[in-house]
């Protein structure tokens, strides 16, 4: 289970975190884009959709609003007001549709359910009863190998033989590498002094305290080993944008579009993987 000091900094930083604003920007949506992307591919509309760390919505309400059914399982009670203020805002939005007569209505705000409740332990949800499990922040935010595994455990347990799990990853080089090095969001000098980071291979340890936990992709396929699942793809979700963030704001419409074409076109290619600031693992159950 989550310790009380993993959540109180995970409360901290969320109640201070602007996630939705970030996804909206050019260069922050390309994430959202690239991970709605592959979604697509697989979901069908009436499908049921667990959302396993659903933040703020952002998956759940798109996942509803292309005809699916969402369970949707928060830890962050800020997180949880958020989303529920989004689905009142869409009910009013759709009341005052309906009396002007304009347009066609969602129905999304009713094809979702939120519980709060961690990745560890998902006893409001029954076996294989999704068709697809997003898990898309969970892995964030748990430390230890036995954590990550007992997460993917739950997320597999609870999709459909034959169902798709996708599940996210923050990136160990990205970071070291941009806010590290390049923006000294943090000191480089004082990780590699106190541990966080080796000096030989320039792997990361974290705790609650630094938030996110960092992997490379030999880490995320070491945690695979064993589990029931065939991978589909491994996918690179922001790739160049957390470098290039200025660049791709002041982007015209047109060339944007064409960087997207870019980025879709090489996001699974293997020698550029590590660059990503997140990663995408998704996988099929068998």
């Amino acid at each position: 289970m989550y310790e009380s000091q993993t959540l109180a900094a995970l409360e901290r930083f969320y109640s201070n975190q602007d996630e939705d604003g970030r996804l909206i920007t050019k260069h922050g949506q390309i994430e959202f884009l690239t991970t709605m992307r592959y979604i697509d591919r697989y979901l069908k509309p009436g499908d049921r959709v667990a959302d396993i760390g659903a933040g703020t919505g952002r998956y759940s309400l798109a996942a509803a609003s292309l005809g699916c059914a969402v369970e949707a399982v928060e830890l962050v009670e800020r997180n949880i007001d958020v989303f529920k203020r989004k689905i009142g805002q869409a009910n009013g939005d759709r009341s005052a549709e309906a009396t002007t007569g304009a347009g066609q209505p969602s129905e999304y705000s009713a094809n979702i359910n939120i519980t709060r409740g961690n990745a560890l332990a998902l006893t409001m949800l029954e076996s294989g009863a999704f068709d697809i499990t997003l898990l898309l922040g969970p892995l964030y935010h748990l430390y230890t190998h036995e954590d990550k595994r007992q997460a993917i455990s739950e997320a597999l347990r609870v999709t459909k033989p034959g169902g798709v799990v996708f599940a996210a990853y923050c990136l160990t080089d990205a970071c070291l590498a941009q806010s590290g090095f390049k923006d000294r969001s943090f000191d480089i000098l004082d990780y590699c002094q106190s541990g966080k980071v080796d000096m030989e291979t320039f792997s990361t340890f974290s705790t609650p305290e630094d938030v996110f936990e960092l992997v490379r992709k030999e880490d995320v396929d070491r945690l695979m080993e064993g589990f029931g699942a065939t991978r589909l793809h491994y996918v690179a979700t922001d790739l160049f944008a957390c470098y290039m963030a200025e660049a791709l704001e002041a982007m015209d419409r047109e060339t944007y579009e064409m960087y997207l074409r870019y980025h879709f076109a090489v996001c699974e290619r293997a020698d550029l993987a590590g660059v990503s600031n997140h990663a995408l693992d998704v996988f099929r159950k068998e």
